[in-house]
């Protein structure tokens, strides 16, 4: 799983070069991914990690790969207690672990 800011329309250049430092080694060929995006706005980073984690080799999870909006300074469980943000990312850590070949015990609370 990987969540990162947009810096300059981009990635950060610590991400970067951490992915630059395993690109030519495999390590993420074929494994699966997802992005987790904590703002809308973010749209260049989600387009150039897409592109390159798919250089890379890796295998973008799309149901997993989600945009959710955060408040600026959330605040303890605010993400897993609101109704708009918890169900989002329970879909989308759902998804990842159903790519990965791990069943998540259902805690919907009956939905």
């Amino acid at each position: 799983m990987v969540s990162s800011p947009e810096y300059a329309h981009g990635i950060p250049g610590i991400l970067k070069n951490a992915l630059d430092w395993i690109v030519g080694s495999g390590e993420l060929y074929d494994k699966p991914v997802a992005l987790f995006s904590p703002s809308p706005r973010a749209t260049y980073v989600r387009a150039a990690l897409m592109e390159t984690l798919t250089v890379m080799g890796a295998k973008l999870v799309p149901e997993a790969c989600i945009t959710v909006p955060l408040p600026r300074q959330p605040e303890g469980d605010v993400i897993v207690s609101d109704p708009k943000i918890a169900p989002t990312v329970r879909a989308a850590l759902v998804a990842m672990a159903d790519a990965i070949g791990i069943n998540l015990p259902d805690v919907s609370g009956g939905e």
